[in-house]
């Protein structure tokens, strides 16, 4: 089977908290091996943490924040959103208006426009979300989603990569940008550097870093290399 190593697409900087956790060694796990022991991962972190929530974090009076979430240093989140089920923000993220973060860890300086969700999710450092992204994690084609049972797979040049997990949304690495009104996963790998124009589906794939996703028309999805 091919291997996704969260260090290509990940960066973990030690510049807080977390550094004394497990989450410091992100980048050396690979994709289904991190999936299967995020749990355990998250509760060590947390024995480890001397504050949950960062004191110079910035949280509105009407967000919602799970009392299992880990929140860092300068940290924003904005009106109505909801931070839940052992989810992690790294130093001087920025969550916006309506948003929904679900068991997701988003990286250092990385920012989410408004009314995005995120769901089962790993977002590299200094990542942009524009408006209206959201992050499926559950194949349709379990025969009840309330109970997932079908396995995430996704494509890769090398071959079939499976998550082994039914629930897995998305791999954004480093410095991804996107447009608005985007649907992602549920098993997608995003490389570094890339762009996804607004308007794009796309699931059950990796797509290498320096690349552009655009989809000038519904159903045809275009991935191109970059020009230096």
């Amino acid at each position: 089977m091919p291997t996704i190593k969260l260090g290509d697409y990940l960066t973990t900087r030690a510049d807080h908290d977390l550094h004394h956790t497990p989450y410091s060694h992100l980048a050396e796990y690979e994709l289904a091996d991190f999936l299967t022991d995020w749990d355990d991962l998250h509760h060590q972190a947390l024995a480890h943490l001397p504050h949950r929530i960062h004191p110079t974090a910035q949280i509105h009076r009407t967000a919602i924040i799970g009392d299992d979430v880990i929140i860092g240093p300068r940290v924003q989140v904005w009106e109505f959103s909801t931070v839940r089920a052992g989810s992690v923000l790294c130093a001087d993220v920025s969550i916006g208006f309506n948003c929904e973060v679900t068991k997701a860890f988003i990286g250092h300086g990385s920012v989410l426009g408004h009314r995005i969700g995120v769901n089962r999710t790993l977002v590299g450092a200094d990542v942009h979300l524009s408006a209206g992204v959201t992050v499926a994690a559950i194949s349709m084609w379990s025969p009840d989603m309330r109970r997932p049972e079908r396995d995430i797979i996704l494509r890769t040049p090398e071959g079939l990569y499976r998550c082994g997990t039914p629930q897995f949304g998305a791999l954004i690495g480093d410095r991804v940008q996107t447009g608005n009104n985007i649907s992602l996963g549920p098993g997608i790998a995003v490389g570094r550097y890339c762009r996804i124009a607004s308007g794009v589906t796309v699931a059950a794939r990796a797509i290498p870093a320096h690349h552009t996703v655009s989809a000038p028309h519904t159903a045809d999805v275009h991935v191109r290399r970059q020009r230096p």
